[in-house]
């Protein structure tokens, strides 16, 4: 395993893993997968403020992570949002939790006490989206702290939204 700084490069492989997740699943909310270009720009303009990685195996790019403005004020400095997609074939083998590490990693040293999730989750599972991510930021030490109610609607459906966060760093 390889981690590593994205780079505008990457976009059409990290297009993608998240092609699948737009189409397939209600993880995104997202209806319509972005254009490479698309990509290249959010790639680009993430990278100006926070770290965004790809962790790789055998060299080929398995899953990504990236931070971004949790709120957009002032008093927001420290707090970041945080979200990870994976090769939806690669999951469960502890790409993700390293991932995820590393990227709080550099937030740690970026000055960022607080991390969050904003996470689908469904009133009942179904065939497009389970309660995987939850579970996975559960066993990471995040804690659910908002739910929003049918707030998210795609494939026909109502979806409910939570936020889930991490204390990565001391509040002195």
């Amino acid at each position: 395993m390889n981690i590593r700084s994205a780079e505008p490069a990457d976009a059409g492989r990290l297009l993608e893993i998240y092609a699948y997740y737009v189409e397939h699943t209600a993880v995104t909310f997202e209806y319509d997968t972005p254009t490479k270009e698309e990509f290249e720009e959010r790639i680009t303009h993430t990278l100006e403020k926070y770290p965004f990685l790809v962790i790789e195996d055998g060299g080929e790019a398995v899953g990504y992570a990236y931070a971004g403005v949790f709120k957009d004020r002032a008093a927001y400095a420290r707090s970041a949002e945080v979200s990870i997609y994976l090769d939806h074939g690669k999951r469960r083998r502890g790409y993700g939790s390293a991932l995820y590490l590393a990227l709080e990693e550099k937030l740690t040293e970026q000055g960022i006490k607080n991390v969050y999730a904003c996470i689908a989750s469904p009133p009942v599972e179904d065939e497009y989206l389970s309660r995987d991510s939850e579970r996975f930021h559960g066993a990471l030490g995040f804690v659910k702290c908002g739910e929003f109610h049918k707030c998210g609607y795609k494939f026909g459906r109502w979806y409910d939204m939570i936020w889930m966060e991490k204390l990565i760093g001391p509040h002195d």
